[in-house]
C-alpha cells in the first residue's frame, strides 16, 4: 500500500464514521443542520450570500429511505446515497454548509505588478500558494465576493489540475480568485473536517468522473452537489484530530515507500552491474584447468591478425600492446618498451586470464563518417547513436543515404553481422552486437568493432563492455559538457580482463539465465 492509499483509506473511513467512536451525549447532526439552516436564511436575507437556485432538503421518509426534496418535486435517493452512516449523522450536499463561488473573470490585459494578487489555476497546488509568476490587479469593492480568506478551500475547475485544491492555512497579503477557481466558503460546519471529505476518495472519485465527462471540466453545480456525510461537530473535532494526530505518520510512511521505492527502481541496475563484475573477475562460474588459457588465446588473436595485416586486409595498429606477468607484477610492452602498470590493474583475475587493450584484442577499430552526408527519402539506412542508445539497433527513426554514398563509407567503416557497435559521442560506451544482415552506414558518433569470430564470443564482448570496468574507464575518459566524446584513442586503451573461450561460452550462458530469473521475477 503507498503513502497516498493508506492516508485515502483513512479518509474514506473518517467520512464513514468508522475513525473514531460515536459519543451518544453528542448533539446529534440534525440539530446543528437546523443551526446552519437558520445562520444561511440569516446570511441569505441580508445579502451576504445568494441563495442557491437548486437548494434541497434531505429527510428520511417513513419507510426509512432517504428522500431530497427540491422545490415541490420530492425523490427517492436511497440509490444515490454512497455509503451507510452512523445514525446520529446527516447526508447533506456541499452547498449546505458552504457558500461555493466562482472566480472573477479578470482580463489578463489588465494584470499588472501593483494591486491585490489574483489567484489563477495555476498559482496553487495540494501545498500551497505558488509564487512564480505573480499577477495582480487593482483592487475595488466589487470584487469583495472574491477576496480570500483563512480556511477557506479553493479548487481548480479547468484544465490539465482540475480538481486540484488547497485548503487556506494562512494568508500572507490579500488575494482574490480569478475565473475557473471556485472559493468554497464553509459555516456552520467544521472547515478542517469538510476539507478532508472533499480530500477523501468518495468526493475525488466526483471530480474525476464529471472531468472525464466534460474534457478536464468541472462545473459549478457539481461542486455544490457533493455529497457530505455530516456528523455531529464534537465528532467532526474528534474525527479532525485523530487525522492530524496521524498524518505525520503517513507522511513518514511515505518516506520510507520513496526510499523503498528507489531501492526497487535502482536494484535491477545494481544487480546487473554486480552480476557482470563478477562475471568479469571470474567469480560467477568455476574455471576448467583443461581450457586453453587465454594467453594461448590471444596468442592466436596476434597471429591472426599479423596474418590480415600481411594480406592488405586491415591496417596494422602503431601502438600495439602486450600485457604479461613477471615477478608477480604486471608489464605492458608497447613497440618494444616496457613499464609497469600495476597501478592500472583494478583486481585480480584467475591464473588462466589475461589483461590486453581494446585496440589490441579487435581486429579493426573505427568510428563512422566525420562528415554529414546527403541525405535521401530512402535507401541506405545511415544510423548514429540515436538509434542503438537504446541497447538495440533500431530502424524505426533512421535518416537515409543513396547506395553510392553508402558504398563510398563502406570502404572505410563496414558494419556486418555479429561485429560490435558502440556509441562515443553524446551517450557514451553503450555496445550493440549487429544480428541483422541489412546494410547500413555510420556516422561519427557510433565506433565499430571487428574481432575474430573464432577466438572471440561476440555476446561475452558485449557484457564485458557493459561491466564496471568498462563503464568506470569510458566515465573517466568521456570528454565535454555539451556533446560528450569518447575518442578512438582512448577506447583504443580501454582496458579488458579476457578469459579462455570455452569460460567465455560459460559465462554467458549464466548471465542470461540470472537475467531471465531477473526478469521473471519483476513481472510478477
Amino acid at each position: 500500500m503507498t503513502a497516498q492509499q493508506l492516508k485515502n483509506s483513512i479518509l474514506q473511513m473518517a467520512v464513514q464514521g468508522k475513525l473514531v467512536p460515536q459519543d451518544p451525549t453528542d448533539e446529534p447532526a440534525s440539530v446543528l443542520l437546523e443551526r446552519i439552516r437558520a445562520e444561511k436564511e440569516k446570511l441569505i436575507k441580508e445579502g451576504k450570500i445568494k441563495k442557491e437556485k437548486n437548494s434541497s432538503v434531505i429527510f428520511r421518509g417513513s419507510d426509512n429511505l432517504p428522500y431530497e426534496k427540491e422545490g415541490k418535486e420530492v425523490r427517492c435517493i436511497a440509490d444515490e446515497i454512497p455509503f451507510e452512516i452512523p445514525d446520529s449523522w446527516e447526508w447533506i450536499h456541499l452547498q449546505d454548509v458552504a457558500h461555493v463561488n466562482g472566480g472573477m473573470a479578470f482580463k489578463s490585459v489588465d494584470f499588472s505588478q501593483i494591486g491585490t494578487r489574483v489567484i489563477r489555476i495555476s498559482d496553487f497546488n495540494e501545498n500551497g500558494f505558488v509564487n512564480k509568476k505573480i499577477v495582480r490587479h487593482p483592487y475595488s469593492e466589487i470584487y469583495s465576493p472574491y477576496l480570500l480568506e483563512i480556511k477557506n478551500i479553493i479548487l481548480c475547475m479547468t484544465g490539465g489540475t482540475v480538481g486540484k485544491s488547497l485548503f487556506i492555512k494562512e494568508l500572507s497579503e490579500p488575494m482574490m480568485t480569478n475565473q475557473r477557481v471556485a472559493t468554497i466558503k464553509i459555516f456552520g460546519a467544521l472547515e478542517e473536517y469538510i476539507n478532508m471529505v472533499i480530500l477523501s476518495p468518495m468526493t475525488q472519485c466526483v471530480i474525476t468522473d464529471s472531468k472525464n465527462s466534460t474534457n478536464d471540466n468541472i462545473s459549478m453545480d457539481t461542486i455544490n452537489k457533493f455529497w457530505i456525510p455530516l456528523p455531529p461537530l464534537a465528532e467532526q473535532k474528534r474525527i479532525v484530530a485523530k487525522i492530524e494526530e496521524l498524518l505525520p505518520h503517513i507522511e513518514e510512511y511515505g518516506k520510507a515507500e520513496s526510499k523503498v521505492s528507489k531501492l526497487n527502481e535502482d536494484f535491477p541496475e545494481q544487480l546487473k552491474k554486480s552480476i557482470l563484475q563478477w562475471a568479469i573477475q571470474g567469480k560467477l562460474v568455476p574455471q576448467n584447468p583443461e581450457d586453453e588459457p587465454a594467453s594461448v588465446l590471444l596468442e592466436r588473436i596476434r597471429a591472426e591478425k599479423a596474418k590480415l595485416i600481411k594480406e592488405g586486409k586491415i591496417k596494422k595498429d602503431k601502438n600495439e600492446s602486450v600485457i604479461f606477468r613477471r615477478d608477480n607484477s604486471h608489464y605492458e610492452k608497447v613497440n618494444g618498451v616496457e613499464r609497469c602498470i600495476d597501478d592500472e590493474i583494478p583486481f585480480e583475475i584467475p591464473e588462466n586470464w589475461s589483461w590486453t587493450r581494446l585496440g589490441t584484442l579487435v581486429q579493426k577499430l573505427t568510428d563512422g563518417t566525420h562528415f554529414t552526408p546527403k541525405y535521401t527519402a530512402s535507401g541506405i539506412p545511415f544510423l548514429s547513436v540515436k538509434d542503438i542508445s537504446s541497447g538495440k539497433i533500431s530502424f524505426d527513426n533512421v535518416k537515409y543515404i543513396s547506395q553510392e554514398e553508402h558504398n563510398d563509407l563502406f570502404q572505410r567503416c563496414d558494419p556486418q553481422k555479429g561485429d560490435i557497435l558502440l556509441t562515443k559521442v553524446g551517450t557514451t560506451g553503450i555496445p550493440v552486437l549487429i544480428e541483422t544482415d541489412r546494410e547500413f552506414s555510420l556516422f561519427v558518433s557510433v565506433a565499430l568493432l571487428k574481432y575474430s569470430k573464432i577466438y572471440l564470443y561476440g555476446y561475452f564482448l558485449v557484457y564485458l563492455l557493459q561491466s564496471p570496468l568498462v563503464q568506470n574507464q569510458c566515465a573517466e575518459n568521456t570528454k565535454g559538457v555539451g556533446n560528450k566524446n569518447w575518442v578512438m584513442k582512448d577506447i583504443s586503451q580501454t582496458l579488458l580482463a579476457i578469459p579462455p573461450l570455452a569460460e567465455q561460452k560459460r559465462i554467458v550462458a549464466e548471465i542470461e539465465k540470472i537475467f531471465k530469473i531477473q526478469t521473471a521475477m519483476r513481472s510478477k
